[in-house]
C-alpha cells in the first residue's frame, strides 16, 4: 500500500497521508467520507481490489466519493464527484 499511514481515528478509521492531505485541500470533512462509506447511495469495486462509495452530501448539495482499500476499512483519497449521475426511480 502506497501513501503511508495515518493515525488511525479515535472511532477506528484508518486513513493514508494522501487521504488526510486530500480532504484538507479540498474542504471535505471526515465526518462526509465516515458517512458516504456507512451509508452510501452506491459501492463499486475496482479492478484493483479497492472500493469506491458515494455518498450524498446534503449540507453541500454535492455527491462524495471515497475510494477505501480492499479491507473497505483505510480511507484512500476521496473527492466531490460532478459525473456521478443520481438515477430516479
Amino acid at each position: 500500500m502506497s501513501g503511508g499511514f495515518a493515525e488511525v481515528s479515535s472511532d477506528g478509521v484508518k486513513t493514508t497521508e494522501h487521504f488526510e492531505n486530500r480532504i484538507r485541500e479540498r474542504g471535505i470533512e471526515r465526518e462526509w467520507c465516515e458517512r458516504a462509506v456507512r451509508d452510501p447511495i452506491s459501492v463499486r469495486q475496482q479492478t484493483d481490489g479497492k472500493y469506491k462509495f458515494w455518498g450524498c452530501i446534503d449540507e453541500v448539495g454535492k455527491v462524495l466519493r471515497v475510494v477505501t482499500y480492499a479491507d473497505r476499512e483505510t480511507f484512500e483519497t476521496a473527492f466531490w464527484d460532478r459525473r456521478y449521475k443520481m438515477v430516479k426511480p
